[in-house]
């Protein structure tokens, strides 16, 4: 053989093994691509497997504040409720408190002797304490008696103007019409 055709085949040679070393090259680059970018993915995904964790875990313990301010919720109804039932019974008592105080006022009226208990002037017209106001009335405070009160006085003034023996000297401050 002529040695061009061995120098041809040398060259041949050596393509072929630059060709499959180019080859395995590539490929062994590829397969480092592909391992380093599915790592890359691995890492990414579970970073994001870790924020839906976190965010799952977030997730129940808003349910679970939730839940709590539902029962607190709950809870403050029932003791709204207690406490307007509460009320009730204590505005009941203080009825039936009211009641039996009005029943021991109407019983001091019918026993006093100075008191009229046929509601015409709220007085006896004998004479008897005619200037001093009802002391059990004024006790109570309240507007209606004072009003009674001032009828009564007035009553007695005119009592006193009709009858000139009541009328006296002793006692200026009667009030007249």
């Amino acid at each position: 053989m002529d040695p061009t055709a061995w120098i041809w085949i040398v060259v041949v040679i050596v393509v072929i093994a630059l060709i499959a070393l180019l080859l395995m090259s590539s490929r062994k680059r590829r397969e480092a691509f592909r391992q380093k970018r599915d790592e890359q993915n691995r890492q990414h995904a579970a970073e994001i497997r870790r924020k839906a964790e976190n965010a799952d875990l977030e997730a129940r313990e808003n349910e679970a504040r939730a839940m709590h301010a539902k029962a607190d919720a709950e809870k403050a109804q029932i003791e709204a409720a207690r406490l307007r039932q509460e009320a009730e019974q204590r505005q009941s008592t203080a009825q039936d408190l009211r009641t039996d105080a009005e029943k021991h006022q109407y019983k001091a009226n019918a026993l006093d002797p100075d008191v009229d208990t046929d509601g015409n002037d709220g007085r006896r017209g004998d004479g008897a304490r005619m200037n001093e106001p009802d002391m059990g009335a004024r006790d109570m405070g309240s507007r209606a008696d004072d009003v009674r009160d001032a009828d009564a006085r007035n009553a007695d003034a005119r009592a006193a103007e009709t009858r000139p023996d009541a009328a006296d000297a002793t006692r200026p401050n009667t009030p007249r019409e």
